[in-house]
């Protein structure tokens, strides 16, 4: 194992005694599947049954839609102030804090990221959830008083009206909770479709939206697979927007089933993120930002900073970096507060990973480290090394392609340039980074790179203020901020004429 810092199976205490039991919630009511169907999901790290899901079907999708809809047209969620809304998000919050370490168990016990990591996502999430409860008391309109003595002009921000909230299974409960607080927040009703891979996380949270008072129908929770759920989610008349997190490929899908009825659609998708590294670069901040970039949450990121592009004269010095630093990162169990890198979230995917390696050492790349699966003491096989592939070409799949998972490209550059056209060659453009002492150069590169998020001398920092999204094939629309509210809103124009001053128009 190439001198790897590896954590063995060490807390079998904290294994569930049986399955978690999950339902769907649809118009206030915890439902089982009318034809009874269940979906069973294993431990990625621990290979023990976790949680055993309602696997829904057409019928449970559209009773949801329905629930959203008249909850919706009732008028009495979306037209209920801005401090009430905020009053229960605000409650949401404080559940969430409450029960942080029961919903970070089930995260790490489903998704297999670490124990440590999980916290500080669902401490993540209430912080969002406070965020957006104070934009529900901040969001307004405007006037407009100059159109002349006898007219005023309004501008109305309203809801848009029911919204699919379809999320993935790397960040379950965190990237839920960049959507609903601020659907809700808005005044919009929703229907939530978490992954079949990790729905354990968002029945907790529909547990707590129960518990905090939120009316039945406002928002519903189904659990199941992309067919049938998520189409019929993407397809239904009845539903005003579609706010989807997930693969490019799934994304244009869902883009093209909502085409029908011309419905709103929000996009997060994948990405190839570039990080430049110029010579005068400190190594040593940038090789232990990238090590995280590529290792947190094993890389299955879309913001991973997957793709360094060095400077020719340091580019051996930095790899030198981030291969000793990559032999000390924690791998193994997810249940140690030890561990930084868990286990990789199905079989499947291990493999598809693995494809991505081989082909490009087959095609003249060369593995500094790793390049194969990881065998963790007491545990399943569902791990994967830490891996740095560099004498990588641009052509390759392994530089233009989201590998989603524990693994760096390295490709070299000589001049500016170089390195700006190199970072803008992919389909992607959801984030990028620079390293430079050199102010003048991280402005240049912010100017010129195609991304929704640039860091400069840092990687993957992250604030509820700021927006999220990305450019070209990573998506469309934003998350976060008061962007991430307004993607929840329509414009209504109102033009309110004073006094009977309207000259005649038939003579």
């Amino acid at each position: 194992m190439q001198d790897l810092t590896v954590i063995p199976a060490t807390n079998a205490a904290g294994l569930p005694d049986a399955p978690l039991r999950l339902r769907h919630w649809i118009g206030g009511a915890w439902v089982d599947s009318a034809d009874g169907a269940t979906s069973l999901r294993a431990s990625p790290a621990h290979g023990v049954a976790v949680s055993v899901a309602a696997k829904g079907s057409r019928a449970e999708a559209c009773a949801a839609i329905a629930a959203a809809r008249a909850a919706f047209d009732a008028g009495d969620w979306a037209r209920s102030s801005g401090k009430d809304r905020a009053t229960l998000l605000l409650r949401v919050a404080d559940l969430i804090d409450r029960d942080r370490a029961r919903i970070a168990r089930q995260e790490v016990l489903e998704s297999g990221k670490p124990i440590t990591q999980a916290m500080a996502e669902i401490e993540g999430a209430a912080d969002i959830w406070r965020y957006a409860a104070a934009l529900a008391r901040t969001m307004h309109g405007d006037s407009h008083n100059s159109l002349g003595p006898d007219m005023l002009g309004l501008v109305l921000k309203e809801p848009i009206g029911v919204v699919s909230l379809i999320t993935p299974w790397n960040f379950p409960f965190l990237i839920i909770s960049q959507k609903l607080p601020f659907a809700l927040a808005a005044g919009c009703t929703a229907v939530v479709k978490p992954s079949e891979l990790t729905p354990g996380t968002t029945v907790m949270l529909g547990q707590l939206l129960e518990e905090a008072g939120l009316p039945a129908g406002v928002c519903n929770i189904v659990l199941g697979y992309g067919d049938p759920v998520g189409a019929v989610l993407s397809s239904d008349a009845r539903v005003d927007m579609v706010s989807f997190t997930g693969s490019t490929a799934v994304g244009k899908r869902i883009t093209a089933a909502a085409s029908a009825t011309l419905k709103k659609v929000s996009l997060e998708l994948g990405g190839k993120n570039p990080q430049v590294i110029f010579a005068d670069a400190d190594l040593d901040q940038a090789a232990d930002a990238i090590a995280f970039g590529v290792y947190f949450n094993a890389g299955e990121c879309c913001n991973s900073g997957s793709r360094i592009i060095v400077h020719q004269d340091v580019a051996a010095a930095l790899v030198d970096k981030i291969v000793a630093l990559s032999r000390r990162v924690p791998f193994g169990d997810p249940l140690d507060p030890r561990t930084q890198v868990g286990a990789i979230i199905t079989p499947e995917h291990l493999a598809k990973i693995d494809g991505y390696v081989q082909a490009a050492v087959a095609a003249g790349a060369r593995l500094a480290l790793g390049g194969a699966t990881l065998d963790v003491g007491g545990l399943g096989a569902q791990f994967y090394q830490p891996t740095i592939v560099t004498d990588v070409r641009p052509d390759m799949a392994i530089a233009r392609e989201e590998v989603f998972g524990p693994v760096l490209s390295v490709l070299t550059f000589r001049t500016a340039s170089e390195a700006i056209a190199l970072a803008n060659d992919a389909a992607y453009g959801l984030s990028a980074g620079v390293w430079s002492r050199d102010v003048s150069t991280c402005l240049d590169f912010v100017r010129r790179v195609r991304a929704g998020t640039v860091w400069t001398n840092t990687w993957m920092d992250g604030f509820a203020e700021l927006p999220f999204g990305g450019f070209r094939e990573s998506g469309q629309g934003r998350e976060l901020g008061r962007y991430g509210l307004e993607e929840f809103l329509e414009l209504k124009t109102v033009q309110m004429r004073i006094g009977a001053t309207r000259g005649a128009w038939v003579g």
